[in-house]
């Protein structure tokens, strides 16, 4: 059985997450506090980790920087209440593999790590690849094949969003809430101008197209190209 290992210093909400993910068939460890997490992260080696971003001892992102240092490559999903663009790229660079901001569906959840537990082990790393497409979650660096790509931070992050979700259809409503942070969806072109800005650096001259609009829907990044 998958075993999983929650750091989460408010009890009822472990509670109701270890509730949710053992009805999915995991097995959950539970640790209250950054310290006592890190000793079970070490002496365990789970399969994946959620872990709260701020925790009594030890911060989470301290945590994850810790065994990241140690080599420990095991897939993480942090949690937080600080959901603006710059808190989750700290999330990212000091070693998280997913970020799921507060309050949150169990639904979305659960589906961030079976997804993160479909991950192949060689892809848990700070670069993510998408054809020809190379992001480094780290330097924060883009390149397409040999040509680099220079992204401002708002277009950063939406490829940052497209490649985690390659061939898949990407609403407008969907980049909102995630790339944007809305909460609901304003009537406005917002996405379509910085995805237009986008798709120009990314697909260059001569090159095959790898943003595709789907008329009316939304968004695909290809990575048949």
């Amino acid at each position: 059985m998958t075993k999983l290992l929650l750091i989460e210093d408010d009890a009822e909400t472990a509670e109701e997450i270890t509730a949710e993910l053992a009805d999915c068939g995991f097995v959950v460890e539970w640790a209250s506090n950054g310290i006592d997490g890190l000793d079970k992260a070490r002496a365990l080696r789970p399969d994946a980790m959620i872990v709260d971003r701020l925790l009594p001892g030890m911060d989470g992102l301290t945590v994850i920087e810790a065994l990241r240092k140690d080599q420990v490559r095991t897939p993480v999903l942090v949690l937080s209440a600080l959901g603006a663009v710059d808190d989750r790229v700290r999330g990212l660079r000091m070693g998280g593999d997913d970020y799921l901001t507060k309050p949150f569906a169990f639904v979305e959840l659960i589906a961030r790590i079976e997804a993160l537990l479909r991950r192949p082990a060689e892809s848990r790393d700070r670069t993510l690849r998408a054809g020809p497409l190379e992001l480094d979650l780290i330097e924060r660096t883009v390149k397409r094949g040999d040509r680099v790509i220079d992204l401002l931070p708002r277009e950063f992050r939406l490829l940052e969003y497209m490649m985690q979700r390659c061939d898949q259809l990407l609403t407008r409503a969907m980049l909102l809430e995630e790339v944007w942070n809305y909460k609901f969806v304003p009537a406005t072109n917002l996405v379509d101008v910085h995805m237009g800005r986008l798709r120009h650096k990314v697909d260059g001259p001569g090159d095959i197209p790898m943003i595709h609009n789907v008329r009316g829907t939304g968004f695909i990044l290809r990575t048949g190209v």
